[in-house]
């Protein structure tokens, strides 16, 4: 999409330096000069999809736009609950193949160039979701991943540019059932704005509770239940594999879902043909895999995948399976391939491993000017915090002794006091960084998000600190002693790192990074 237009979300900026969620009447007031305006939901839609969609196409012709609701993709909307829903609530929503002519494409509970939606060529693109954010700061973009739905999303939205969602009993539904099949039933809400749409919405109760008990057809229940029948289990990694016959996507999930609930299963993808290849749906319920990083691995080359850490999905293109792979069949693949992905990573949980380093060569830290910002000096003590870097997301709790170390590429760290005064200097200077995304600290408490440069001061190693470092011959999963919930990845030729003081600060470098950053002592 080189040279085409993307808008920038402007911050509300507070005088403490925080940003503050009322920024979203300044998006909504961006698209204002757009006339012809096309949403879009992800492929295969759920209920969560066309509501958001269904919302914002609702707002959009409300200010006097031109507004088309589409979807594309392989399928149509088949699910007996969706049917329902588009009928029953009047959403406008289209299968298209081509894009509508239009000003700007919106996207709605997906983003776009994302491998669960089709990517059509816009003038302009705009996005709204709830789920991780899967894109580079100075895209256009408005995702609130703690929120449960994309539907509550955009009800915060809408209520912030002063339109009324509880007048109208359709679009109310909508939205409250778009929550209710994203979060599981409601088991899965956690965020006080998602109980607020569900406390304040006005529904249609009866037809509520048809939409939640019209999930699946007889034919679909046949074919989960033949596809139970023939799941293959690896107990080497507790992994099951289930092959199900061509459907609706969206009953893979329900196959998927049903399965990891299993006590021996802690991975399962389902599978089947679809238009052009196989869909999957993958799922985990141990920290040690991340369901949307296995997505990606058993689609790597072949298809596309992602989605969350415990949910995700894929789809694997069926000529680029057939050439890369003509004596197999894709269950065999799929099952060969979790086996490698386990065999081609090694776990190291930082808190409790005994390192070995006879292997390893002492380096120390070149004087690089970098970062430091101390966590109590923006965030009042005691809060929890989500650290968003390009590495990933880590959860912490603001602490008078908390310091964030910020790299030269924006990778952040975080050190205690103590240890950051054994190692570093404080320096007037000006850094050398070239960051792909600029780091930000989220308050999960009331939703603040926070600039870690704006708070940053420069330092450089003192030298006095050593560390012991050796180059990586596998693949490798470290559980920092920070953060034993979420791993780092570290591939083949990237740096093991481990502090000399402290052998339990255990972590890995990218290997561009290390040589820019460390010699050896």
């Amino acid at each position: 999409m080189d040279g085409d237009l993307r808008i920038v979300l402007e911050i509300d900026e507070k005088e403490d330096g925080s940003t503050s969620l009322n920024e979203d009447r300044l998006f909504l007031k961006k698209l204002q000069k757009y006339n012809k305006i096309c949403i879009q939901c992800h492929d295969n839609p759920d209920a969560d999809a066309l509501a958001s969609g269904y919302a914002l196409y609702k707002y959009f012709k409300s200010c006097g736009k031109q507004a088309e609701f589409i979807y594309t993709g392989h399928n149509h909307i088949t699910k007996p609950n969706l049917i329902m829903m588009v009928k029953e609530l009047d959403i406008p929503v289209k299968y298209v193949e081509e894009l509508p002519e239009c000003d700007i494409l919106v996207t709605t509970d997906c983003q776009y160039g994302a491998g669960n939606v089709t990517k059509f060529e816009a003038k302009a693109v705009a996005m709204i979701d709830h789920h991780q954010c899967g894109i580079m700061q100075n895209e256009n973009y408005y995702i609130r991943s703690s929120l449960g739905s994309c539907a509550t999303v955009v009800w915060d939205l809408l209520n912030a540019a002063g339109f009324d969602t509880d007048t109208d009993i359709k679009l109310s539904t909508a939205l409250y059932y778009g929550l209710y099949s994203d979060t599981s039933q409601f088991e899965e809400i956690y965020h006080p704005l998602d109980k607020d749409m569900r406390d304040s919405l006005n529904i249609n109760e009866s037809l509520l509770f048809r939409l939640m008990n019209t999930n699946l057809s007889l034919k679909e229940l046949e074919i989960a239940s033949i596809a139970l029948t023939k799941q293959v289990y690896c107990g080497e990694n507790k992994s099951s594999v289930i092959e199900a016959s061509e459907c609706d996507p969206n009953i893979l999930g329900i196959i998927s879902d049903f399965v990891i609930q299993v006590e021996e299963v802690d991975i399962c993808v389902a599978f089947n043909p679809n238009p052009g290849g196989y869909k999957l749906s993958v799922r985990s319920c141990i920290k040690e895999v991340k369901a949307n990083e296995l997505a990606v691995y058993l689609c790597k080359d072949i298809g596309n995948g992602g989605g969350h850490l415990t949910k995700a999905g894929g789809f694997i293109a069926g000529n680029l399976f057939n050439e890369k792979y003509k004596d197999i069949t894709v269950k065999d693949y799929l099952i060969k391939r979790i086996n490698k992905y386990h065999n081609d990573f090694e776990v190291i949980y930082a808190k409790t491993y005994n390192i070995d380093i006879s292997s390893m060569k002492k380096f120390q830290k070149k004087d690089v000017v970098i970062g430091v910002a101390k966590a109590a000096g923006f965030i009042k003590e005691g809060t929890p915090i989500l650290v968003r870097t390009l590495e990933g997301d880590v959860n912490l709790k603001v602490e008078k002794d908390l310091y964030f170390m910020i790299g030269i590429e924006g990778e952040v760290y975080p050190i205690r006091k103590e240890k950051f005064d054994r190692t570093y200097k404080y320096i007037e200077s000006t850094p050398d960084m070239v960051m792909e995304y600029a780091p930000t600290v989220r308050d999960n408490i009331c939703g603040n998000v926070y600039q870690l440069i704006k708070y940053m001061k420069t330092c450089v190693a003192t030298g006095k600190s050593m560390v012991y470092a050796k180059e990586l011959g596998t693949n490798i999963k470290v559980f920092t002693s920070w953060d034993e919930t979420k791993y780092y990845c570290g591939m083949k030729g990237d740096f093991l790192v481990v502090r000399e003081d402290d052998k339990h600060d255990i972590y890995v470098v990218r290997r561009d990074i290390f040589f820019k950053t460390y010699k050896e002592a």
